[in-house]
């Protein structure tokens, strides 16, 4: 079936059809049959003219035909296609040269842009910037007045409340160590039967929270510094 033309495409007829489907094949330099030369050239050439031409430029030695069955292709005839000098290929190389080297300096300082880029995404913007610097001075504000009694030279703890403090420290450690004291004894007691790691099992399953490095850091202190030496309650005696 011959290809319909679309309605603003001109049909070429004679010599001018001629040329177009010369012009097509020479330059897709590829083998092709009629129908597929009519269908690409947008059926501006009929399918049985583009036949007829094809046959005609392949009996002139413009083309040439090789069938297949049935079918026939063409293909521009490889030595009447016009061949580059030797000087103007020489030329091309080093046009190509040039280009290989621009394309690798371009590809080099895009991938030095994209980078320095990602950095840039990666730090904070203005607004953050912005926010951060009015917390920041917020909270500046807020140490400078905490330290303003002592540049004023105020006194922020009396004699008696300084007293008062020491006291209570001493009344509560007395108590802690009392208490410490006591579950050590009860702890004993109830454990006696069991091994080391029995006793730390059930420790852990009552819930039972022993003294804490902080703990352990405060009796090294000053203020145990004549206290006796607790036990380890976990510890069994054999």
């Amino acid at each position: 079936m011959a290809s319909k033309p679309k309605a603003d495409v001109k049909v070429l007829k004679g010599q001018e059809a001629e040329d177009k489907v010369l012009e097509y094949v020479k330059r897709m330099n590829r083998p092709y049959g009629a129908v597929d030369v009519s269908a690409n050239l947008k059926g501006a050439v009929s399918k049985p003219n583009t036949q007829k031409i094809l046959v005609a430029l392949a009996e002139k030695g413009e083309l040439v035909q090789k069938t297949y069955g049935k079918t026939s292709f063409f293909v521009a005839n490889q030595d009447k296609i016009e061949t580059l000098p030797a000087e103007k290929i020489a030329a091309l190389e080093v046009v190509l040269k040039e280009v290989q080297e621009e394309t690798k300096s371009v590809s080099q300082e895009l991938k030095m842009s994209t980078q320095e880029l990602t950095k840039l995404k990666a730090q904070p913007t203005d607004a953050e910037l912005k926010t951060a610097l009015a917390n920041t001075n917020s909270k500046i504000a807020e140490l400078k007045a905490r330290l303003e009694p002592l540049h004023s030279g105020a006194v922020l703890v009396s004699a008696d409340e300084l007293t008062q403090i020491e006291s209570d420290g001493i009344k509560w450690r007395v108590e802690w160590m009392r208490r410490r004291k006591i579950f050590n004894t009860f702890w004993q007691t109830i454990t006696d039967a069991l091994s080391p790691q029995d006793a730390g099992t059930l420790c852990e399953e009552l819930g039972i929270e022993l003294d804490t490095l902080e703990h352990q850091h405060l009796e090294k202190s000053g203020l145990f510094a004549n206290a006796p030496k607790r036990p380890n309650p976990l510890k069994r005696k054999r």
